[in-house]
């Protein structure tokens, strides 16, 4: 844990809103932030954010920007041709307690975009950026549905996820 909730402050979040990479600042076009509630039920005894909770923020958050842009897990109702996509790693670590309800700040990008897999990066943020709870990675590929073998991204997917993949 960080010695003090300190950090530098988060960079001004992505527009949610915005459809093309062309629409959103060179500076903000590799990332997204989405603001996330914690609940009551989120805290442990000791009135701290639980542990696991701060991957299931990262899933909310993930939902609240895919949903919108045409993905959903029934292929039948999804613009995107792929949907089978598991997790096969996630690292996280912990920087400073969330130790109240209300808002956080979920900041994601791609580290990396692979042919049938790709890895999240990822902050979970106070709502104004200010404090860094935790950060991680999460990596996840993407199957056949018929096989369950790793298959390769349609040229679609990969053009929704450009948005998000950072530089290498």
């Amino acid at each position: 844990m960080s010695e003090s909730p300190a950090e530098s402050p988060a960079e001004s979040p992505a527009e949610s809103s915005a459809e093309s990479p062309a629409d959103v600042p060179e500076a903000l076009r590799f990332e997204a932030t989405e603001l996330v509630d914690i609940h009551f039920e989120d805290l442990d005894a000791n009135g701290v954010l639980h542990n696991s909770r701060y991957l299931t923020l990262f899933e909310h958050a993930l939902g609240a920007y895919w949903y919108p842009r045409g993905w959903h897990h029934d292929p039948k109702r999804s613009d995107m041709p792929d949907t089978l996509q598991v997790v096969r790693a996630v690292a996280i670590t912990y920087h400073w307690p969330v130790m109240e309800v209300g808002k956080v700040a979920v900041r994601f990008w791609l580290d990396r975009m692979g042919r049938t897999s790709y890895t999240y990066g990822f902050e979970v943020r106070s709502a104004d950026g200010s404090v860094l709870h935790a950060d991680g990675t999460r990596t996840q590929v993407n199957l056949d549905p018929a096989t369950f073998a790793p298959k390769p991204f349609n040229e679609r997917s990969l053009a929704a996820f450009s948005r998000l993949v950072r530089d290498a």
